[in-house]
C-alpha cells in the first residue's frame, strides 16, 4: 500500500487490546511537537489502517466541535469505538500520561535556560515546523471534501473566508467559528434535506 492509499472498509484492521491502543497513542503523542494531528492521520489511517481517510475526517470533525484538545477527543472516540469505556481511558491515557511527564520536566528546564537566545530560537523553529505539518495534513485530507454534501468549491470558500477573517481582519477565532459554523451548518443541512 502506498503512503497516499486509503484502506478500504474490508481491509481495516483493529487494535487487539487496550494495551495495544495505549501503546499506539503513547507512541503517537511522542511524535509531535505543537500538535500530533498530522502524525495521528499517518498512524491511524496509513500505517496501522485502523481508519479510512473518511472515517478519520468524520471523527476529527466531531472532535473539533467538542470542548478540549481535538486529538484527545479523537483518541477518546476511537478508544470507545474499539473497546468501550476501557478503550476510551486507554487511548486518552496514552495521549496524555508520558507527554505530561515530559512537559513538566521541560518546564522545569526551561525555567533555568529561558534567557538563552538559542532556546528561544529553537522554540520558534519548532512552532514553524508544527504549522507546516498542520498545513500538510490539511492538504492531504483535502480530497475528502469532494464527497462533502456542500461540495468542494463551497468548502474551499468557507476555508478562504475563515483565513481572511482571522489572519487578515484579525477577528477573534471563536466568533468566526460561531458565525461561519452556523452558516456552514445551515448550508449543509439544506443540501442534505430530502
Amino acid at each position: 500500500m502506498t503512503a497516499d492509499a486509503t484502506p478500504s472498509l474490508a481491509a481495516l484492521a483493529a487494535p487487539d487490546s487496550t494495551r495495544e491502543l495505549f501503546i499506539a497513542f503513547t507512541s503517537l503523542s511522542l511524535q509531535g511537537f505543537g500538535g500530533v494531528l498530522p502524525v495521528a492521520q499517518r498512524v491511524l489511517v496509513e500505517r496501522r489502517r485502523w481508519l479510512t481517510k473518511e472515517q478519520f475526517v468524520e471523527m476529527l470533525s466531531v472532535s473539533q466541535v467538542l470542548p478540549g484538545p481535538n486529538i484527545v477527543n479523537l483518541a477518546l472516540m476511537f478508544g470507545d469505538r474499539c473497546f468501550g469505556l476501557r478503550g476510551a481511558f486507554a487511548a486518552v491515557a496514552g495521549m496524555l500520561l508520558v507527554p505530561m511527564i515530559i512537559v513538566l520536566a521541560l518546564t522545569a528546564l526551561y525555567g533555568h535556560f529561558a534567557h538563552y537566545p538559542v532556546v528561544t530560537g529553537a522554540l520558534r523553529g519548532m512552532g514553524a515546523v508544527a504549522a507546516g505539518l498542520v498545513i500538510a495534513t490539511g492538504l492531504k485530507l483535502l480530497s475528502t471534501l469532494k464527497r462533502n454534501a456542500m461540495g468542494l468549491p463551497v468548502c474551499l470558500g468557507f476555508g478562504a473566508i475563515t483565513v481572511l477573517a482571522t489572519a487578515w481582519l484579525s477577528m477573534p477565532l471563536v466568533w468566526v467559528i460561531f458565525g461561519l459554523g452556523a452558516v456552514a451548518i445551515a448550508v449543509a443541512w439544506s443540501r442534505l434535506r430530502p
